[in-house]
């Protein structure tokens, strides 16, 4: 237990005033967030904070980032969208309680499956991930960020813009707040810019009687933050195969969404600060997160990236802030409700905009002369994915497969055929480049099976069979010179490309020469 409780991570001596004051920013920042999130499938705004307050806490504790902040995400929350729909159609008159019993099962059953997915240590995978995918993924997610604000720009309940004085005055007090953020670690690093700039536009506001918008305005009418320690909440509903195979697939879905968002949040906190997270240590401690959530009458969530940036640049690096962050979000719930729903949006606007800035890659911008046109490519079409759908798993998912097609591409053009006949007549092929899916038709290409002589070697020295299409197409190759009555021998296929062939004996057939004077080499 020591070892999770150790707030000294990295060898790093922690400053605990740096900590606390960023966990208090973050707290600030996670407040408006957690019931916006919270409001998309339609669930009461402590739905939202009982589930940040969790994974805050469980992930700052036992995660493998410290630094790093969780919470109830957009991401997440659009899944249940689906599911609700799901529910009405197979149980017309569902009543909203039960609905968010089965919202609470698909949590739990979502966090098992993260679990899961740290104990067979599948977290590795995200290093699968190749880095203009990660550029595209942070600058569409900066995107999403910025864009995201813009409502608090509109009249309370309609579409339309805010006019004269008060767009002024919340065009005014963003301004000013990006200006503490930017201008504050110029003169001071003592105390956090973020905090210093929420509590003088707070002053302004509530001690001059600003009319503006407000925490409380971003709730519906009769709603409020306050509440007591998250209840237990079992989830009441039918234990039936038909209740699972309505539910799981939700849950896959969440379990997915989370872990995706949560690991590539993990990778990019790693580079800004120059240390390495835990991937497989996060899966387990987003999982028991989640499943605690689900008990605890919270929606569940993942890894928030625009939180995680604001805790990190205002200098927190152990999991002092994270527990912070948690702790004084439960006494806003409990205790601070008052004052927290009188936080100007303007503030909080203000504070994501700069947040946004600052997570937007513009270095990628100087390396599109750079990169290969196909990373330039996956790049902006990740980032544009992204900022469009919201969905952040499928666009890196989508980037992951243009990018490993454009690498398949590539290397299929690198397959060639080097030909000479010896002195006893005999043709040899000297092949390099991989022969795999991609380059088989280039690799048969090379042969002249009616021109060549009786006997032909195809020596694999500078080459490997990477998969069973390889492997087929020198079956093929090998009947064609059959059909014509030649022979056909393979030289120095490495040890795992004959494991291959050994494995598909009963389908293919093909003569590997057995040469004394040369070795089999293993690549």
């Amino acid at each position: 237990m020591k070892k999770y409780l150790n707030l000294f991570d990295f060898k790093q001596k922690v400053n605990y005033k740096t900590e606390i004051l960023s966990g208090l920013t973050v707290a600030l920042a996670l407040v408006p967030e957690a019931i916006a999130f919270a409001l998309i499938p339609g669930f009461s705004p402590l739905t939202g904070l009982y589930a940040a307050f969790v994974l805050a806490l469980i992930t700052s504790i036992f995660g493998g980032r410290p630094g790093m902040i969780s919470g109830a995400t957009g991401a997440v929350a659009v899944v249940f969208i689906g599911l609700i729909l799901e529910l009405k159609r197979n149980f017309p008159g569902i009543e909203p309680e039960t609905i968010l019993n089965y919202v609470f099962a698909t949590v739990i059953i979502a966090g098992v499956l993260q679990i899961l997915a740290g104990v067979l240590r599948l977290g590795k995978f995200i290093r699968l991930v190749p880095h203009p995918v990660m550029f595209g993924f942070v600058n569409g997610l900066a995107i999403i960020i910025f864009m995201a604000q813009f409502p608090n720009f509109y009249q309370k309940g309609t579409e339309n813009l805010l006019e004269g004085s008060a767009m002024y005055v919340m065009l005014g007090l963003t301004l000013l707040t990006m200006l503490i953020i930017w201008g504050l670690p110029k003169l001071t690093k003592a105390i956090p810019s973020s905090l210093v700039a929420i509590i003088v536009v707070s002053a302004i506001v509530i001690g001059f009687g600003v009319d503006t918008l407000t925490v409380a305005d971003t709730m519906k009418e009769g709603e409020s933050i306050k509440g007591g320690f998250p209840p237990l909440s079992i989830p009441n509903i039918p234990l039936t195969l038909e209740t699972f195979k309505i539910i799981f697939p939700y849950a896959a879905i969440v379990a997915g969404v989370g872990l995706i968002e949560s690991l590539l949040t993990l990778n990019i906190i790693d580079e800004i600060t120059d240390t390495r997270g835990s991937g497989n240590k996060e899966c387990v401690a987003q999982g028991t997160a989640n499943i605690l959530s689900g008990f605890l009458s919270g929606m569940g969530g993942c890894a928030m990236i625009g939180q995680s940036l604001i805790n990190t640049s205002s200098g927190a690096r152990a999991r002092l802030s994270g527990i912070t962050a948690a702790v004084m979000l439960l006494v806003f719930i409990m205790f601070g409700s008052n004052l927290i729903e009188q936080l100007p949006m303007a503030a909080l606007v203000g504070l994501m905009f700069m947040v946004a800035i600052g997570t937007f890659e513009w270095a990628s911008f100087k390396t599109f002369r750079k990169m290969p046109n196909s990373d330039v490519i996956v790049m902006v079409l990740v980032t544009l994915i992204t900022a469009i759908t919201h969905n952040l798993a499928v666009a890196v998912l989508l980037g992951v497969i243009i990018s490993a097609l454009a690498y398949s591409w590539e290397n299929a053009k690198r397959i060639r055929a080097r030909k000479h006949v010896d002195e006893d007549g005999i043709k040899h092929y000297e092949i390099f480049g991989p022969l795999f899916f991609g380059s088989t038709t280039l690799f048969n290409e090379k042969f002249d099976v009616q021109g060549d002589p009786e006997e032909i070697i195809i020596d694999f020295k500078e080459s490997r069979v990477a998969d069973m299409s390889g492997i087929e197409a020198l079956n093929k190759l090998t009947e064609r010179y059959q059909k014509v009555g030649k022979k056909v021998h393979l030289r120095h296929l490495s040890k795992d490309c004959i494991r291959l062939l050994k494995d598909a004996d009963d389908i293919i057939d093909v003569n590997v020469l057995e040469d004394p004077t040369y070795k089999v080499v293993a690549k």
